[in-house]
């Protein structure tokens, strides 16, 4: 941590990096056995191998000491632990995880542990997965084992990574488990997903009684057109409103529940006819207080007002990533402002970064002028956010390396090190030593 408390991190996910593929007991998760059909990941690619971070890890904690990270968010592959999901612990699963923690604290970096990161494990998917009434308690009991064994070192932790995206897979769009369900039962896997939240925050209150617990997900921020009070308004109602077309993208739909103890009232009047049932003490077992709102921001853009009042995303004619998503700094700026306005609670962007089509250039280098240049304009705008005002602990960048970005395989690189897939090569990029250069004058 940093002498004024302010948290420079990177971030990674399981099956991003890890390979490792059933290996030392793994068992398999939806992405495991999603990648292994033909034709749902770009270029036949999979995850078994990834970046080898399950073997080389080591040498990565390296790389970040080098760079004066303070502190590395990972995710922990739930089959690792627990192969089948509950029931049998698997211990090398545990002694990876273990040695990692160590590995990290021993370069004086800090560990930040989500506890889930899309790898559903594939024998509770069998079972219903997310719509099984019984998966909020499978998760509890996996947050417990995890706090039991490796809370004494671990003193950090994130429940659930993007439940929008965990959403996005039940609409066929792309990612696991590749199936289309009906908004009914996708309403359904929002209550469980938020009740395995608050049923995790009580396993790590009860195992790690001094840890910080947060939650993350994911928004497309709107921001105002120009800076009147009208247009600010305008932006604030459209970030907080549920989407039209696609309910579970919504900020709020996750997010107030968790921080506010209820949905909204829109989604109350806009559903009653398809609403999950809610148990009598679902809302308190949600919104079990946690300590700090993490927040996942990438892009935006600009919206106004219609006709008939509903906000317009107005057409975004600035650059894009390799990615074609908004390159928007002002995102990390009304994003942040807008979330600490509503929920009141300390903020760690826990991921922000660009993929680019980097390549390898004659002299052995990586430029990357284009991240190194997003980098510069997005945590201009979070600081921004800060002198404003807004309680912001913390800045992970995304991601640390290279990684399988899920269906699109390889071919983008979001990393600050490159990896060679062939032979895993580690090369840190221009926007590595940016990186490390941002650090060290704060």
């Amino acid at each position: 941590m940093e002498k004024n408390g302010f948290v420079w991190g990177v971030a990674t996910a399981a099956y991003q990096i890890e390979g490792g593929y059933r290996e030392d007991g793994k068992g398999d998760s939806v992405w495991d056995v999603f990648s292994h059909e033909p034709g749902r990941i770009k270029n036949g690619d999979n995850g078994d191998i990834a970046c080898d971070h399950y073997h080389l890890f080591r040498k990565d904690v390296e790389l970040m000491a080098r760079a004066g990270i303070k502190a590395y968010r990972f995710s922990i592959a739930w089959t690792r632990i627990l192969p089948d999901g509950t029931g049998r612990i698997n211990r090398k699963g545990i002694d990876f995880y273990s040695a990692l923690t160590d590995e990290l604290l021993k370069h004086g970096i800090e560990p930040y542990a989500t506890l889930f990161h899309w790898d559903y494990p594939q024998k509770l998917f069998e079972k219903g997965g997310w719509l099984n009434p019984e998966s909020s308690d499978w998760f509890y009991e996996y947050a417990k084992i995890v706090g039991n064994q490796l809370g004494d070192r671990i003193k950090n932790f994130i429940t659930i990574n993007e439940p929008q995206c965990i959403l996005g897979g039940m609409t066929g769009n792309g990612h696991a488990p590749g199936m289309k369900y009906t908004l009914r039962d996708r309403l359904t896997a929002v209550h469980n997903i938020l009740l395995s939240h608050g049923k995790a925050v009580a396993a790590l209150r009860e195992t790690v009684p001094d840890c910080k617990i947060g939650f993350a997900p994911t928004c497309f921020v709107a921001c105002p057109k120009d800076a009147s009070k009208e247009a600010v308004e305008t932006a604030r109602k459209a970030f907080f409103s549920l989407e039209e077309n696609i309910p579970t993208n919504s900020v709020t739909l996750f997010s107030d529940p968790v921080m506010l103890g209820d949905y909204p009232e829109e989604y109350y009047r806009r559903y009653k006819d398809i609403l999950p049932d809610i148990g009598e003490n679902d809302l308190k077992i949600i919104s079990a207080p946690i300590d700090y709102y993490c927040q996942n921001i990438y892009h935006g853009t600009s919206v106004s007002e219609g006709k008939d009042g509903k906000p317009i995303y107005e057409k975004f004619n600035g650059a894009k990533t390799s990615l074609g998503w908004n390159v928007c700094p002002e995102s990390l700026y009304w994003g942040p402002k807008f979330l600490y306005e509503r929920y009141k609670k300390p903020i760690l962007i826990t991921e922000n970064g660009t993929a680019n089509a980097d390549v390898v250039c004659l002299d052995g280098r990586v430029r990357d002028p284009q991240r190194v240049d997003f980098i510069a304009r997005y945590v201009r705008e979070l600081k921004r956010a800060i002198a404003d005002g807004v309680d912001v602990r913390g800045y992970f960048y995304w991601s640390f390396m290279d990684n399988m970005e899920w269906n699109l395989g390889y071919e983008p690189r979001f990393g600050l090190v490159y990896v060679d897939y062939k032979t895993l090569e580690r090369i840190p990029k221009d926007s590595y030593f940016f990186y490390a250069d941002l650090i060290k004058g704060e």
